[in-house]
């Protein structure tokens, strides 16, 4: 038992836990006849660095993690970073540009060697901060997507899929990110909702005056245009369907085509065909072998095809296409249009449609299981809703664009014969051709997309494809933590993966959390000024309040509304558990109590209440984190610790402690302290730092809290032994334990409770001064008064009463307000206490500044004006006060009338 410094303060001792919990190995798997628990976590960026939406998802998976370790199940937190291509690149290309060099001018080999040397300064970053967080990760395992047994998964996984033929290279229709300079994949595109316009233009109809009209928002594109498609039902384009039209600008003779595809409805009827830049006039052309014009250039320029327009940005080409139709007389007219446009999720730029070369794989022959999977609940998505996400994707699923045009990542094991192009999987190229016999060779020059390496990361984390003793032990793993905007990219692809190379499912559970917002309800970015730093939060409140506010404001699946004001809830809960601690140990000075509960038969109704009530939240705990309810453990703990244990049983603790014998007030010690302890273990997973201190601190321990033991919900009454005593039945039951003694407690105690609220609401109605004493009487049954005698003391301490009357024939004095507590009549005697003339003036002052603020109120309510300017979360906080200054009027009207009375 050691002393606790007088003020809470996490900067003096979560670095020296964390620390200390590392270098002793806490967070390594135990052996355990319990079974095992494993979660890898979702591997941020090697480039990252913590956010707030970091925090939520990383302190969800250590409560889970530190909930089984406590429990003593075998448990692992497998951490890791993934080498993320694309963002890497970008990163170090404009850390040598600030330096003056082009990093293409260091060439492939020297510029990946770059790369390695500022991921070993650099990288590091966010494993650092996940520490500080106080994430019980299993760093002796940590990996790295480019390790060299997680690029050897990388290159197996490639030979497996592209001997059964689901991989495959062609050329395709794919998004191009001009900013990134790659390809990237569907579910790399995010459409964003734009105002653009439609512009209506005429294709003349060759040797005649006529012509059709199409409308696009891509007037620059009709420059590779090789057909129009009209419906085959559109009666407005039966005399002219089989004649060919100009197209303007170009010259160049296209065909009028007849595909159900086209909607006669929407726009003129008339859709332009441009294989060479829309995903659905690239599948049309096929149809009909139309040639593929592609006038936009990788680097987003019209290229040699765009004639005098070549060399322009696709914008500036736009703009000039736009006025040469309208010198020519074929701009129609121009209409605004509102539609959604594809942008790259990482740099924001607008995806450009291009035909290329591409590695891509067969998705839907992977997809059968992992749609199985999910329609049997062998994967199970919490909130369920999330199951209808996932298989939609599955069930439409498109093949999967694995290449990118970068130097930095898993290059694609690929070689190619200079000779005569033939193709062979690495190892091939130390082979003569078995084409032409030659041996020269060169590598495809594409790396793999980053998520084919994530997609493994189940397994081949535990050294897959290699037969690991880890692998045995650890897959599959039990859940996975994330968010649902990686459902594609990540969560449906690592299930694919888990069957398709391990047989079985990768986990079994998959938690999807909402995304974290501001106040305002947006998305958190550098750009608003809304995204504060995780690390500047931890130095100013410590990291426990953080991750209990989080926990606190995160609804099962739904989005975190986060501002920093919030956190100071979890601050003040710290400092209300700490002044907890440092009370039972003030009260432990003169020496420990004996160790566990006093006899069952020596407790005190107050004793039976508060041990029921742990037991109840014992099990609402575990029933609450098995379902993933977050929110719902973090209020139940916080209400029980703050508004029952602290606010109730402590407070009565103290004035038993305080006025009672000495045997009254070692039990109560005894009870305070085994009760104390639990709420230490229970809040542990949630605030690991805090807990750990005070349990330090505290007597009686055999180890550290980090390794348990968990509370279990019925474990007081074998501590306690024996028979508890009868309790002084109201004739209520509060729930709790199941017990009839436990019940009868919980009923005591609320009528109890009750009695002392009414008299101090009483109290502060009347303004009696909190530090006075009362006389009060109580007018109740002889059960409720054998009930109140037993808590005698209690009562008067909480209650601030010097003279107490109970009785059922007890009638209301004079000068004496009253309120009703359950079945009783409650009375304070205010002879004495108060000028009660001074007080009605008091009342009648206060009245009539509420009833000015009220008018006001009112008025601003029904301005019309004040209504529409005014932001939602201004109008609601005004509806709030009105209901606030109406309550406070009944208050004191409550108050008038007794004085009158």
């Amino acid at each position: 038992m050691r002393e606790m410094p007088k003020a809470y303060d996490p900067s003096s001792f979560e670095k020296r836990w964390y620390e200390g919990w590392e270098a002793a190995g806490r967070f390594r798997p135990r052996p355990s006849e319990k079974g095992g628990y494993v979660i890898v976590i979702p591997p941020p960026n090697v480039t990252g660095a913590l956010t707030i939406g970091h925090v939520l998802n990383n302190t969800i998976q250590d409560v889970l993690i530190r909930w089984q370790r406590m429990q003593g199940l075998r448990t692992l937190w497998l951490p890791g970073t993934d080498h993320a291509g694309i963002a890497t690149q970008n990163v170090v290309k404009k850390d040598l540009s600030a330096r003056g060099v082009d990093y293409r001018s260091l060439g492939r080999e020297a510029f990946v060697a770059e790369v390695w040397k500022w991921k070993e300064a650099f990288g590091g970053k966010i494993t650092k901060q996940l520490r500080l967080l106080g994430c019980s990760c299993d760093w002796e395992r940590e990996r790295f997507t480019l390790d060299p047994g997680l690029s050897g998964a990388v290159e197996e996984v490639f030979r497996r899929l592209y001997a059964k033929g689901l991989i495959y290279r062609g050329e395709y229709l794919i998004h191009w990110c001009v900013g990134c300079q790659t390809a990237v994949s569907d579910e790399e595109v995010e459409h964003q909702e734009m105002d653009a316009r439609f512009w209506h233009i005429k294709y003349p109809v060759k040797g005649s005056e006529q012509g059709i009209v199409v409308a696009t928002t891509r007037p620059e594109t009709m420059l590779g245009d090789t057909a129009v498609a009209i419906h085959p039902g559109d009666e407005r384009y039966r005399a002219i369907k089989d004649r060919t039209l100009i197209l303007p600008l170009v010259g160049r003779e296209i065909p009028i085509i007849e595909d159900a595809y086209v909607d006669p409805a929407f726009g003129t009827g008339a859709l332009k065909i441009t294989p060479g830049h829309d995903p659905n006039d690239f599948e049309i052309g096929r149809r009909y072998g139309l040639e593929v014009v592609s006038v936009i250039g990788a680097d987003g320029r019209m290229n040699e095809r765009a004639g005098r327009f070549a060399g322009m940005d696709r914008f500036e080409a736009r703009k000039a296409v736009v006025e040469e139709l309208k010198r020519e007389g074929l701009l129609v007219k121009v209409e605004p249009f509102r539609h959604a446009v594809g942008h790259c999720y990482r740099c924001r730029t607008m995806i450009e449609p291009m035909v290329s070369h591409q590695w891509f794989v067969r998705m839907q022959p992977l997809a059968e299981r992992a749609v199985a999977a999910a329609r049997s609940g062998e994967v199970r998505f919490v909130p369920a809703r999330w199951e209808k996400t996932y298989l939609h994707w599955l069930e439409n699923v498109r093949d999967w664009c694995i290449s990118r045009q970068l130097w930095w990542g898993h290059r694609i094991p690929v070689w190619y014969c200079r000779g005569c192009g033939q193709a062979v999987l690495s190892g091939g190229e130390t082979e003569p051709c078995a084409g032409c016999g030659g041996r020269e060779w060169r590598q495809d020059e594409d790396v793999l997309d980053t998520w084919f390496s994530s997609w493994l990361w189940p397994f081949s984390t535990l050294g897959w494809p290699e037969e690991t003793e880890d692998l045995r032990a650890f897959y599959p793993t039990q859940a996975l933590v994330t968010a649902p905007d990686i459902i594609f990219f990540w969560v449906a692809r690592m299930v694919m993966a888990g069957y398709e190379f391990m047989g079985e499912k990768p986990f079994g559970e998959v938690y999807l959390h909402g995304v974290v917002r501001d106040e305002q309800g947006r998305k958190m970015s550098k750009s608003l000024g809304n995204s504060p730093d995780p690390i500047d939060l931890i130095a100013e409140f410590g990291a426990d309040a953080l991750r209990f506010t989080m926990l606190m404001l995160t609804p099962t699946g739904n989005d975190v509304l986060f501002g920093k004001k919030k956190i100071e809830v979890g601050r003040d809960f710290a400092n209300k558990l700490w002044n907890a601690g440092r009370f039972i140990l003030f009260n432990l000075r003169d020496g420990e109590p004996p160790a566990g509960l006093p006899p069952a038969a020596s407790l005190a109704p107050e004793d039976l209440w508060i041990l029921g009530r742990l037991e109840g939240v014992i099990a609402e705990t575990d029933r609450m984190l098995a379902a993933y309810d977050f929110t719902g453990v973090a209020h139940l703990l916080y209400d029980f610790t703050w508004k029952e244990f602290c606010a109730w049983y402590l407070e009565i603790a103290k004035v038993r402690i305080q006025r009672g014998s000495a045997a009254e007030g070692e039990r109560a010690r005894r009870v305070l302290l085994w009760v104390y302890r639990r709420v230490l273990a229970l809040l542990h997973p949630l605030m690991p730092f805090i807990t750990e201190e005070i349990w330090d601190c505290l007597p009686g321990k055999e180890q550290e809290l980090i390794l348990g033991p968990w509370p279990a919900a019925g474990e007081w009454r074998g501590a306690a032994g024996g028979e508890p005593p009868a309790a002084a039945a109201t004739g209520g039951s509060a729930g709790g334990a199941p017990d009839a003694a436990a019940q009868r407690a919980a009923g005591d105690m609320a009528f109890f409770q009750e009695v002392v609220v009414t008299v101090r609401n009483l109290r502060s109605e009347m303004n009696v001064q909190p530090a006075q004493f009362v006389a009060v009487g109580i007018r109740a049954t002889e059960a409720q008064a054998r009930v109140l005698a037993s808590l005698d003391e209690p009562l008067r301490g909480l209650a601030r009463i010097e003279q107490l009357t109970i009785s059922p024939e007890y009638r209301k004095p004079a000068h004496a307000v009253s309120g009703v507590a359950g079945a009783a009549e409650v009375f304070v005697l205010l002879e004495g206490v108060l000028d009660l003339d001074a007080e009605r003036g008091r009342l009648m002052k206060e009245l009539r500044r509420v009833e000015g603020l009220l008018e006001g109120s009112r008025k601003r309510l029904v301005n019309e004006d004040f209504l529409q300017r005014a932001r939602p979360g201004v109008v609601e906080q005004e509806r709030g006060k009105l209901e606030q200054l109406e309550a406070a009027r009944a208050r004191i009207e409550r108050a008038l009338q007794a004085l009158e009375e």
